[in-house]
């Protein structure tokens, strides 16, 4: 079963607005499912990069520090 679409009010800065506008005359779809997929697509990302820093929760660090030491020990700087 489909949920009824939710009504909110957001505040974009006026090039981005223009911009969601130019793009839904474009393509023809409503600003609001332009705007929905892109949150949506933002909160993918989000979870896989949640997940994926879970899985590597095990994996040792490295400072900056070491980092920049190692890679001069090794010539690479």
């Amino acid at each position: 079963m489909e949920s009824q679409p939710i009504r909110a009010t957001i505040y974009l800065d006026p090039s981005i607005h223009q911009a969601l506008r130019l793009k839904a005359a474009t393509t023809r779809r409503p600003m609001s499912e332009i705007v929905s997929d892109a949150l949506r697509q933002a909160l993918r990302e989000d979870h896989d990069d949640l997940r994926a820093f879970s899985e590597r929760g095990s994996e040792t660090t490295l400072s900056y520090d070491d980092l920049l030491k190692t890679l001069v020990a090794n010539g690479d700087l």
